[in-house]
């Protein structure tokens, strides 16, 4: 067996581990730094909405010598607005203008045909208008608005209302780094985008929900026992589905990716190139979300329970008379607070030492 695999093995059998929660104030503070740059982002740079939305129109030439710089070049001096041009994979342009209208449109097509040395009427022109993109909008933000109503309600019914509300954040955490590195680094967003926007949340959910089902089993009838206190044991929930999520996370982001460096990068596929994006980005955030927001969070909302708390006392209390008097737990009835860390656990390896 490899070492990565090993590893896997180890981390899933609970003999290593990393403290996920009590490391979580880390985390916490790197999600809200990159939140509050998506922010800033949105709100100095905005989104650089494609024609869908703002309207124009789309040229789509045939195979031309033509470079995409200098096509870009003669699409502007034609129109006087700002244009994006994509080459596909047949060698021909696809030529995106804003803000044109009927008249305008024909007149940039004489006009580019003209430059890309092309006949004219094989330059195919598409108008869009924006009132199309604004229909799109408001029925994705409808079908955004049902979604995370329905998820809360299932979560909470499902497992408790901590943990719907956990998700929750999760979600909206995901969608904001998401679109702020289209507003950060320019992307255009077009239906495409909003199609892979609204893929992720299910995506971003599933982590999240099996990390929490092993949650609930694991923390069933807690109070009953001094073992263990509740962090404890979501951070062995957290670690006992880590090599799970990891796997699953590297499994869907492959096709992405294949799909945004080869199907966008190499072909030029225009819209497989914005639901690619918005998914490759939505899965990297929605897996570390799960593992390093929803879970941690939901610990925190749990230990302020006064059962909780009390419990947490029961335990540390336990703990600190056995150390007193100098005897050991045994590994089956404890968690130390070196158990968490990556790293053989001690007190296993000791009491086999004992036994032996």
């Amino acid at each position: 067996m490899s070492k990565l695999g090993n590893l896997g093995a180890r981390l899933h059998r609970g003999e290593v581990g990393y403290d996920f929660i009590g490391n979580r104030k880390i985390w916490y503070g790197l999600s809200i730094l990159i939140t509050i740059t998506a922010i800033v982002a949105l709100a100095v740079r905005g989104l650089n909405m494609g024609i869908e939305f703002q309207g124009g129109a789309v040229f789509t030439t045939p195979k031309t010598d033509v470079s995409v710089s200098q096509a870009q070049e003669y699409a502007e001096e034609a129109s006087g607005h700002d244009a994006i041009v994509q080459e596909l994979g047949s060698g021909s342009l696809r030529i995106q203008v804003g803000g044109l209208d009927t008249a305008k449109s024909d007149q940039v097509r004489a006009e580019l045909a003209k430059d890309l040395n092309v006949p004219e009427d094989k330059i195919a022109a598409e108008l869009v208008g924006p009132s199309w993109g604004e229909q799109i909008a408001t029925k994705a933000w409808t079908g955004l608005g049902v979604f995370m109503i329905l998820v809360v309600i299932y979560l909470a019914i499902a497992f408790e209302w901590r943990m719907a509300l956990a998700a929750l954040v999760a979600l909206i955490h995901d969608l904001t780094i998401t679109v702020g590195i289209y507003s950060l680094v320019g992307f255009e967003v077009t239906v495409g985008t909003v199609i892979g926007l609204l893929t992720i949340l299910g995506y971003s959910l599933y982590d999240t929900v099996v990390v929490f089902d092993s949650l609930k089993e694991q923390t069933k009838d807690i109070t009953k026992q001094t073992r263990y206190t509740y962090s404890e044991l979501a951070n062995r929930s957290i670690n006992g589905t880590l090599v799970r999520s990891i796997n699953t996370t590297v499994v869907a982001l492959l096709p992405v990716a294949g799909l945004l460096f080869i199907g966008g990068g190499v072909l030029g596929a225009g819209m497989l190139n914005d639901i690619s994006l918005s998914l490759f980005v939505g899965l990297a955030a929605g897996a570390y979300s799960s593992i390093f927001i929803a879970t941690p969070l939901v610990a925190d909302l749990k230990e302020r329970e006064p059962s909780i708390k009390a419990l947490k006392k029961r335990v540390l209390a336990k703990r600190a008379s056995a150390a007193a008097k100098g005897e050991s737990l045994d590994a089956a009835d404890d968690l130390s607070a070196e158990a968490a860390v990556v790293g053989p656990r001690a007190g296993r390896r000791g009491t086999q030492e004992h036994r032996g």
